[in-house]
């Protein structure tokens, strides 16, 4: 087997890619082994006998497979996740959609008249305390201290 590093060298500077990707005609081994300037192998290129195999893409079907299931919500198990809690989801954000659900519910049954603006206010404080988990836990509450008779 002969030896074309130097052939494949040049032939990459030239076409400006890596020497991986330079194929040979097999036929005209003799004539680019014999080839040992730079203009040499441009015109040995010019003939064909030297050329740039084709870019290998990605296919990526399996990547968007993943991704569809992915959608469905599967492969989101504790197995995959690196991080923590907060890290995949930021502490502050949770808080900012909690406390705006809460507050605009505790807006909507005071402009209903359902509660008044004392105990509008004394609820809206305990929220901002961080005494309600959620806005369900704020309904228990409205409900076993009798605060609201019917709660929506």
């Amino acid at each position: 087997m002969s030896d074309l590093t130097l052939q494949k060298r040049l032939a990459a500077d030239l076409l400006g890619v890596g020497v991986s990707r330079i194929r040979v005609d097999p036929g005209r081994i003799e004539d680019i082994e014999a080839a040992i300037t730079r203009e040499d192998v441009r015109r040995l290129i010019k003939e064909g006998a030297i050329w740039v195999a084709p870019k290998h893409g990605i296919a990526g079907y399996s990547s968007k497979v993943r991704h569809k299931q992915r959608v469905k919500g599967r492969r989101r198990g504790h197995g995959k996740r690196k991080g923590s809690k907060t890290a995949r989801l930021d502490e502050k954000e949770v808080w900012m959609n909690k406390i705006r659900k809460i507050r605009r519910y505790l807006r909507y049954l005071r402009d209903r008249k359902l509660i008044d603006a004392k105990t509008y206010r004394r609820l809206y404080m305990l929220a901002k305390g961080g005494y309600f988990n959620s806005l369900s836990s704020l309904k228990l509450y409205l409900k076993e201290n009798n605060i609201l008779k019917e709660v929506r």
